[in-house]
């Protein structure tokens, strides 16, 4: 049996499907499969429309999507630099330990440092116990002292129509 072919490449639009399927992956791991709104159009509106919102990286293993990495940029006015935030990382379940995650994560250390971020954040499910290892393993640090805030669809809304 020969051994693996394993390539990470940026996406393109005629990924779009695969980047679905991920998403959707994604989703059921970390059980709200039902959360998923969006569809192919509106994947390729904002990932390779006129002015994309985030990009993304696959891992593949003899041309099959095993995992990806979708990010975009945040700022950091303290150090007056770009970040990278990842926004989502994700390995198929039964490719994990191949070193794919890993693989990926090195990717995009080598984009933020050669885009010159700043820094590199992502966020973590508490319960996610097998990330938390691993990203620990990696050298990253979580920071307790922070808490996510989050406004939705009718929130936005709301607070957007607040003062008209």
């Amino acid at each position: 049996m020969s051994k693996p072919s394993f390539i990470i490449r940026p996406a393109t639009i005629a990924d779009v499907p695969i980047i679905l399927e991920l998403i959707k992956a994604l989703a059921a791991y970390e059980r709200a499969p039902d959360e998923v709104t969006t569809g192919e159009e509106g994947l390729s509106e904002v990932l390779f429309g006129e002015k994309p919102v985030a990009e993304v990286l696959l891992a593949l293993e003899n041309e099959r999507a095993v995992g990806f990495a979708v990010f975009f940029y945040n700022f950091s006015t303290w150090l007056g630099r770009p970040g990278l935030y990842l926004e989502d990382l994700f390995v198929r379940p039964e490719d994990r330990g191949k070193g794919y995650g890993r693989a990926l994560l090195v990717q995009l250390a080598k984009i933020a440092r050669d885009r010159r971020c700043g820094r590199m954040e992502w966020a973590v499910l508490d319960w996610n116990e097998p990330a938390i290892n691993f990203y620990r393993k990696l050298g990253a640090k979580p920071m307790h002292e922070w808490t996510v805030f989050r406004l939705t669809g009718q929130e936005i809304a709301s607070l957007a129509g607040s003062l008209e």
